[in-house]
């Protein structure tokens, strides 16, 4: 049959053949696998581009280890163990939700304000493809985030590594269950945020709070019982409790509010955040209207 009774010309047959283009003629659009992976590649390029992102996002949890890890000396009351070394497994939380949780919402914020998530709306790109490029984004940079602060931690002041596979376990899914929940808390959280020039100051203040309500700069069993009542709400006291369990020897558990790091309490905790906050994005999520564009 030749190319003019099929209406198609040679270079559009060829395309059926190659699967580029379906046999009715029209277009077929990558999946949404290929997709994700494309967006994930452009926000991880965007992001490392960008300076400021990188300063407040990956440079200021390592300069507070660097100037409090220097300070912080003697050990914690009730126990032989160093301060310094709760501070550092507290300061890999804290890094971890800069990253996954500040930075991303305040992303999120500046993207509103030029339209970028409306024009993204109403392209072919599965909308799915969009958050799965934030999500990894957050997943790879607050990797990269831990291993720098490890690495800082164990050549400077001597915080030991996992010392066996069961730690290093926990380790891994203590920050993917964290990451995940302080990603998608930054989505639901972008919502209230007015437009990008507020958007640090709507979202530094809570993070502040948070981090030292949570155990991150002070023992969480020397908190008042309301601080720890109100931290328990969130992420990252849970977050810094299973990364102790990681880093400090199991005698440190005698100072824990429950006399124990309650690992499977600290994957429902964040597994429920996780749920929840997936269930309002779904509800809430908006890529049209006042705040977007």
């Amino acid at each position: 049959m030749s190319a003019q009774r099929t209406g198609l010309t040679m270079s559009q047959r060829g395309d059926i053949t190659s699967g580029r283009i379906a046999p009715g003629g029209t277009a077929s659009l990558p999946g949404i696998w290929r997709t994700g992976l494309a967006r994930s590649a452009v926000e991880l390029k965007s992001f490392f581009r960008n300076r400021q992102s990188l300063v407040f996002s990956l440079a200021l949890p390592v300069m507070l280890l660097l100037v409090l890890g220097s300070i912080f000396s003697g050990t914690v009351k009730g126990t032989d163990v160093s301060f310094r070394l709760v501070f550092m497994a507290g300061i890999i939380a804290a890094g971890v939700m800069s990253v996954a949780f500040s930075g991303l919402a305040i992303n999120l914020a500046i993207e509103r304000d030029n339209g970028t998530i409306r024009r993204l709306a109403t392209t072919p790109m599965p909308r799915a493809a969009y958050f799965g490029g934030k999500v990894s984004r957050v997943v790879i940079t607050s990797a990269l985030e831990t291993v720098i602060l490890l690495a800082v931690g164990a050549a400077l002041f001597h915080l030991p590594l996992p010392s066996d596979a069961a730690r290093w376990l926990t380790l891994v899914w203590v920050l993917g269950l964290g990451t995940t929940a302080c990603a998608l808390l930054a989505l639901v959280y972008s919502l209230i945020i007015p437009n990008s020039r507020s958007a640090a100051a709507v979202v530094t203040p809570p993070f502040l709070v948070l981090q030292f309500i949570s155990g991150v700069f002070f023992p969480f069993n020397q908190l008042p019982p309301w601080m720890q009542t109100l931290a328990a709400l969130f992420p990252l006291k849970w977050m810094a409790q299973g990364l102790r369990s990681v880093f400090l020897p199991s005698s440190f558990q005698v100072v824990e509010p429950a006399h124990s790091f309650e690992l499977g309490k600290v994957a429902l905790v964040l597994g429920a955040w996780c749920i929840c906050c997936i269930l309002v994005s779904l509800a809430a999520f908006r890529w049209h209207g006042p705040r977007v564009g």
